[in-house]
């Protein structure tokens, strides 16, 4: 069995997508500690200086709790900032005018969201829909807080669960814990016609989606 440990991510990016694919499990690491580090609050989108983030705003109380039990700041007003950058680096994209009022709808649609984790799920479900990629992940997803096997030691979690071989997140060293016996997927990152002159990699897939629509797929079977 082929086992990808992964954190909850707001988007994701092509090497989530890969490590996936690649899987017959997923372990989403729900219970583990939440860190401003990781990418379960944000997104990296291109813009013409090269990357920035998409953040959604996290209650501060919640700052130490287990990813699951922290909750989205709904005292700030975090819905319009993120659409007002998805226009402004992304209004020239090809399919941008196409997808944006579903996904300006599924942002309004965190406002009713209390915790982040729950939206996040939401709406990287709804970005596969677009994506038309839900029916090429096969892999069985797992919740680490619902697992009787679940070890945070990615290495005891292998055994635990017998899996020939295990990935992890790519660059994920400052927020989640790495084993020693992690394995890495043949990825190299593809490159494709982004908005603004250069390449920029590990961008989310809202970057795919608003440059190739219904096309995304010809890059996706790439990775």
């Amino acid at each position: 069995m082929y086992l990808a440990i992964l954190q909850p991510v707001l988007i994701p990016d092509l090497h989530d997508i890969a490590l996936m694919k690649a899987a017959e499990t997923v372990v989403i690491q729900d219970s583990e500690i939440w860190s401003r580090k990781g990418r379960t609050h944000r997104a990296v989108i291109r813009t013409p200086e090269g990357t920035d983030y998409l953040n959604v705003p996290v209650v501060s109380g919640d700052k130490k709790k287990e990813i699951r039990q922290v909750r989205i700041n709904q005292s700030e007003n975090w819905v319009d900032p993120i659409l007002r950058s998805l226009k402004f680096n992304y209004s020239n994209s090809v399919y941008y005018d196409f997808y944006e009022p579903e996904i300006a709808s599924i942002f309004h649609d965190g406002k009713d969201f209390e915790y982040l984790i729950r939206f996040s799920d939401h709406l990287k479900s709804r970005v596969f829909e677009f994506l038309e990629i839900n029916d090429e992940i096969k892999a069985e997803f797992l919740l680490s807080s619902e697992m009787e096997a679940y070890d945070s030691d990615p290495d005891r979690l292998q055994e635990h669960l017998e899996a020939k071989q295990y990935y992890q997140e790519h660059d994920a060293r400052h927020y989640q814990r790495q084993g020693k016996n992690k394995s890495e997927i043949p990825f190299s990152h593809p490159e494709y016609r982004q908005h603004f002159d250069g390449f920029e990699p590990y961008c989310c897939v809202l970057d795919l989606l608003f440059q190739y629509g219904p096309e995304s797929f010809r890059v996706i079977d790439k990775v």
